[in-house]
């Protein structure tokens, strides 16, 4: 899904809104390196103000060889498996492992990190399947190096020096990835067993709390890498369940010989769960063609090498390589609007300038060639109980995960309401889709044209829409899911809007980036 609004926040928009926004601006890849790269920067200062231990050198040392390491060995080794190197997850590879290995000069924890640097590297390939890495490589490296007896990883970003840093580097990253509730299920279950091992010792409440938080590397691990997407199961509730696992083997004291009690252990653990729940292994795409759907937007057909398991209203990531970079990065979700037992995979995608690097992959592509999808992810799905009653809210290209659903045919036997906001009608996609559903679709223009024929429609004068208007189109949303698709911005004011008219349960699907 592509928002059809330039990135801006509208004015008096709320501050989250004004972050989505701003962080929109970066992919994922983009904004985790951005944030890891200021933690450093702030690590040196920090140690040069003497809140920090190190040495200036050993620092800056460990720092160069954490990032040359992995970027050349990286590039190293993806020709050998035929791929095409991703730089920006190599440098974020080597600065975790700058954070969890401790600056030294030692010559054999020099070799330790060294190692732990080439194996992160190397996991990504070797440890794979069908093209798609298994476990956080960062976790890996460190796990197998620990394993050797060279070096062990000490998480030394967990420290009380770092955290007035750390927590908002952690808060921007969870903001972006919508991962808050799975961040608070781990931090809720590994910070009440660490926290009743801590009282268990005689320490107070306060002092176990503390420790647990500042002195153990939860928010670190929780922020930069339990949260990883391409890690993760595809739905809310695996995830979830998955938090509450790894937060356990987290917290919980073990050895059993040559593996006890660490949180690259715990992690790695998750990867294998998470691995099992979703689609495994990428799926290459051979490319059959497009189909204009408004003057600035198209949808592109791709026939995938096997079939693609997802459920009507999620995403596919799309690796995209481009050799000049724009900095917005080359793995772009994007909404499946085709029915899972279709044999071709589509989507519909905002081709109006400014295009990015990526969308110029999409638009130079020839039919029969192939790009790579990576996942399958997301939770907008609709309730499991027909008879429950939906209101969808689309603003422009947002409209794409609801074709799915009517793909699917989920909607026929629904009580469905679709409520499509669009510059003007000849900006609304998949009009004779929507015609067809055999659905209530509510069309508003925003320049005053009239809304496509077979469509209810009105116009109006371009405000935002806001909850009298939505309960003067569909007077029952109180009694309704209510669905939220577009834009940052737009779904951060549709949403408002939704809530002011009565909705008391909202789901939200909002694309961030290009």
């Amino acid at each position: 899904m592509s928002p059809v609004e330039t990135p801006k926040a509208p004015p008096g928009a709320s501050l989250g809104a004004r972050l989505d926004t701003a962080l929109g601006r970066f992919t994922m890849y983009r904004l985790v390196l951005l944030v890891l790269a200021v933690l450093a920067v702030c690590s040196l200062v920090l140690n040069a103000l003497g809140w920090l231990t190190f040495g200036i050198p050993e620092m800056l040392a460990h720092l160069v060889l954490c990032l040359g390491l992995t970027y050349a060995s990286n590039r190293a080794l993806a020709p050998l498996f035929r791929v095409r190197p991703h730089s920006e997850s190599s440098l974020i590879t080597g600065l975790l492992l700058y954070f969890l290995f401790w600056p030294s000069f030692a010559p054999l924890d020099v070799a330790g990190v060294a190692l732990a640097c080439v194996l992160a590297s190397a996991s990504k390939y070797a440890l794979a399947w069908r093209g798609r890495h298994i476990f956080n490589a960062a976790a890996a490296g460190a796990f197998m190096a620990g394993l050797t007896g060279l070096n062990i990883a000490t998480w030394w970003a967990a420290t009380p020096a770092m955290l007035w840093v750390l927590v908002p580097g952690v808060l921007l990253v969870l903001h972006r990835t919508r991962k808050f509730l799975m961040a608070s299920v781990f931090l809720a279950v590994a910070t009440a067993i660490i926290t009743a091992e801590l009282l268990q010792a005689g320490m107070s409440v306060g002092m176990a709390l503390w420790q647990s938080l500042a002195q153990r590397p939860l928010l670190f691990f929780v922020g930069f890498m339990l949260t990883e997407p391409l890690t993760l199961p595809p739905r809310r509730w695996q995830q979830l369940a998955l938090a509450a696992v790894v937060g356990v083997v987290f917290a919980v004291p073990y050895n059993f010989g040559f593996l006890a009690n660490s949180p690259e252990a715990a992690l790695l653990l998750g990867n294998v769960i998470a691995f099992l729940m979703g689609q495994r292994g990428r799926v290459l795409l051979r490319f059959t063609g497009t189909s204009p759907l408004t003057p600035s937007t198209t949808e592109f057909s791709f026939e995938p090498s096997r079939p693609v398991r997802f459920v009507p209203g999620q995403y596919m990531e799309l690796d995209l390589p481009h050799a000049k970079s724009d900095g917005k990065g080359r793995r772009r979700v994007f909404s499946l609007t085709g029915s899972p037992s279709e044999r071709l995979v589509k989507f519909g995608v905002r081709t109006a300038e400014p295009l990015s690097a990526a969308k110029k992959v999409l638009l130079s592509l020839n039919p029969g060639d192939e790009v790579t999808a990576t996942s399958v992810g997301g939770d907008f799905v609709l309730p499991r109980d027909p008879r429950k009653p939906v209101l969808l809210i689309a603003a422009g290209i947002g409209v794409t995960p609801y074709l799915s659903h009517v793909s699917s045919g989920g909607l026929r036997e629904r009580d469905a309401v679709l409520l499509l906001l669009a510059r003007s009608a000849d900006e609304v996609a998949y009009a004779d889709e929507l015609r067809a559903a055999g659905i209530r679709v509510l069309v508003r223009v925003a320049d005053g044209s009239v809304p496509p024929s077979g469509l209810a429609g009105a116009s109006w004068d371009g405000t935002r829409v806001d909850g009298e208007a939505i309960r003067a189109l569909v007077p029952d949303v109180a009694g309704r899911e209510v669905y939220v698709s577009g834009s940052p911005a737009s779904v951060a004011s549709l949403r408002r809007a939704a809530k002011q008219a009565g909705a008391a349960k909202v789901h939200v699907d909002s694309f961030s980036g290009y």
